[in-house]
């Protein structure tokens, strides 16, 4: 009987171990492989010119190793096809909590808020309770947390909608939110923080003013983390090391790009 239990486990053992090894052997050793969608401006973009490109080029430097990228557009089947195929081993921004990842400890917070115009008579607000809101059309991305806020507030006649997973290769929805609001088709546009920012960072007529007094469901901030495979715990720590041990760095980025940066639960903003 323990020879045969012996002789068992030996069979288990020899079974499992090709898929161990192909599950260690998905991270590549030489390259730091960067899952992400080249046409995400200002997250990311093929020209690197995105924040999420320069992050990966200084997670690739700290690391010591050469930045490569799986491109796909980001939506329906992105993670599938890119991160569990094994063509790339980390995407940089990742909202926690999905499930489709393993999540790394957040490297950022960041937050809804509201674009309008700097000279314009929506300027002063800051909550989408603003009775000042009534008389105006509203940008806003279908099916996001603000849609469900500004419907509570009465404002659903006032939503102007856009779709946020297109091919933004040849559509620009975030673009058009903002172009919108500088023409004054429409007095304001709620957008996510890490899109608008950076757009209008230096934009002469275009502000941004983050929507840190909201109490009611659902959230407007989310804790921004890198994505890896389930098993790969090791590398999560790595790079849970490297966030730790960067973090200064790591925010010098984002503030330089634009991002507003705001504390874990969305109350006030960083320095």
């Amino acid at each position: 009987m323990l020879r045969r239990i012996g002789v068992l486990g030996l069979i288990a053992g020899m079974l499992a171990s090709p898929v161990t090894a192909q599950v260690a052997d998905l991270r590549s050793t030489t390259q730091f492989r960067v899952c992400a969608d080249p046409a995400n401006a200002p997250m990311s973009d093929r020209d690197g010119t995105g924040f999420e490109n320069r992050l990966a080029e200084f997670v690739g430097e700290t690391l010591g190793l050469p930045v490569t990228y799986s491109w796909f557009p980001s939506g329906m089947g992105f993670v599938q096809r890119t991160l569990r195929m094994g063509t790339c081993d980390v995407v940089i921004g990742y909202a926690q909590g999905d499930e489709l990842v393993q999540n790394t400890n957040h490297y950022y917070t960041s937050v809804y808020g509201i674009v309008t115009r700097r000279d314009g008579p929506l300027a002063q607000v800051d909550r989408l309770t603003d009775p000042a809101l009534k008389d105006h059309g509203i940008g806003v991305v279908a099916g996001t947390p603000p849609a469900t806020h500004l419907a509570r507030a009465g404002l659903a006649p006032n939503m102007r909608g856009v779709d946020l997973f297109v091919d933004r290769r040849v559509e620009d929805p975030m673009g058009d939110l903002l172009e919108g609001v500088r023409s004054g088709e429409m007095g304001a546009a709620v957008m996510w923080g890490p899109l608008a920012g950076p757009r209008v960072k230096d934009d002469p007529d275009l502000q941004f003013t983050p929507l840190l007094h909201e109490e009611a469901n659902p959230r407007l901030f989310y804790r921004i983390t890198m994505g890896v495979r389930m098993e790969e715990q090791e590398w999560k720590r790595e790079l849970n090391s490297l966030i730790r041990r960067n973090q200064d760095a790591i925010n010098d980025i984002l503030h330089e790009a634009g991002v507003p940066l705001v504390d874990d639960y969305g109350k006030a903003l960083l320095p």
